[in-house]
């Protein structure tokens, strides 16, 4: 039993750490609580955490910086490198006047999309000279893991510049083929817009931006892609379709008509995922729906016909698009997740009856 009013938070990592959890949270009246495939679960053999204690794991792992932010009553995100050596991301907020910490376990490699088992398009992406690719989805669905592969894809296999703008850095790329340049937001830069305006001066070929938050943001994100750069970025979309909504939804009305047409051209791709337990119990998959800028989805962008463009994945197999409830249905007929759950993930019940019925995507 540790002591009523210290913990100490290397120990409780590595312990998560080695049961396999993804996270680790910190709240009044709990014990550690850690996320294993999915659930959440109590970290046995600790007392319930008290605002002193709390305060304690924050001050070991926090810089003054850090410190002043929290003090001010901000949310914090950070990243903390454990005794041991693993990195990890970090937000330290309040909740009904208390601090609460919530720490996501970073891997200490970049997994390769083949180990991810993600599909052959997205390296075909992350290969063109230009361009804007999106990683949507919900918090916690894995696209920071997905955007650090494509990165290395990129790293391993093309002489040219990355430079990557995230908060914080969570997976550290050394230099490859590539030269990667890595900038943290509040330590090497003050916001994602800025920082992105400031990298089209220093000769990229790929930017990476860890999330478009808000308009201005993507508006330098499209006019990087436009300019002759490959953008990847993020956004908490569920689909396709809904990630060029989102897009086009941030301008104004009389400026809808040109950020569409901008899009038409740039978008190279939406990979839209979402994390699912297995099967067997012991983990998680991703299960995915990828759009391709084809002739016809940039047609239907450009056009603002947004609402044909799932009708369009779903009949793009030949481009190695699919929609989620095709994805879904082709991991319960591999035996990789159970029905249950590809009933209750799917979006749609009867078009993922029909895939699952049909034996094929």
């Amino acid at each position: 039993m540790e002591n009523m009013n210290t913990m100490d938070i290397n120990r409780i990592l590595e312990e998560a750490r080695d049961l396999g959890c993804s996270d680790v949270h910190f709240t009044a009246g709990l014990p550690p609580i850690v996320r294993l495939h999915s659930a959440i679960r109590k970290l046995s053999g600790y007392p319930d955490c008290t605002e002193p204690l709390i305060v304690n794991i924050i001050n070991q792992i926090t810089s003054i910086k850090h410190k002043n932010q929290i003090s001010k009553g901000l949310d914090t995100d950070f990243s903390y490198t454990s005794t041991t050596g693993y990195r990890h991301r970090v937000n330290v907020y309040r909740q009904r006047g208390y601090h609460a910490v919530a720490i996501r376990l970073l891997r200490d490699d970049i997994p390769t999309l083949g180990d991810l088992n993600l599909p052959a398009i997205l390296g075909e992406f992350v290969m063109r000279p230009r361009g804007l690719i999106l990683v949507t989805g919900p918090t916690g669905s894995g696209k920071s893991t997905t955007l650090a592969a494509m990165i290395d894809h990129i790293n391993r296999q093309k002489n040219c510049h990355i430079i990557t703008v995230e908060d914080p850095i969570e997976y550290v790329h050394t230099h490859k083929q590539a030269m990667v340049n890595q900038r943290e937001i509040g330590q090497d830069v003050d916001s994602f817009a800025g920082s992105l305006r400031a990298a089209l001066r220093e000769d990229p070929d790929v930017i990476l931006i860890g999330e478009m938050r808000d308009f201005e943001t993507i508006s330098a994100a499209v006019e990087a892609a436009e300019t002759g750069h490959l953008v990847l970025s993020t956004l908490h979309t569920t689909g396709a379709a809904e990630t060029i909504n989102r897009i086009i939804d941030v301008y104004p009305p009389h400026s809808q008509g040109q950020i569409r047409s901008q899009l038409a051209s740039t978008i190279v791709g939406v990979i839209s995922q979402t994390l699912v337990p297995t099967a067997d119990g012991k983990g998680r998959c991703a299960s995915l729906e990828i759009m391709a800028a084809t002739d016809a989805v940039c047609a239907q962008i450009r056009e603002g016909k947004i609402y044909q463009i799932p009708n369009t994945i779903a009949t793009g197999k030949k481009a190695g698009m699919f929609t989620l409830d095709q994805d879904l249905a082709r991991l319960v007929r591999m035996g990789k997740i159970s029905d249950a759950i590809g009933r209750e993930r799917c979006k749609d019940i009867s078009e993922y009856k029909r895939y699952l019925e049909m034996g094929e995507v």
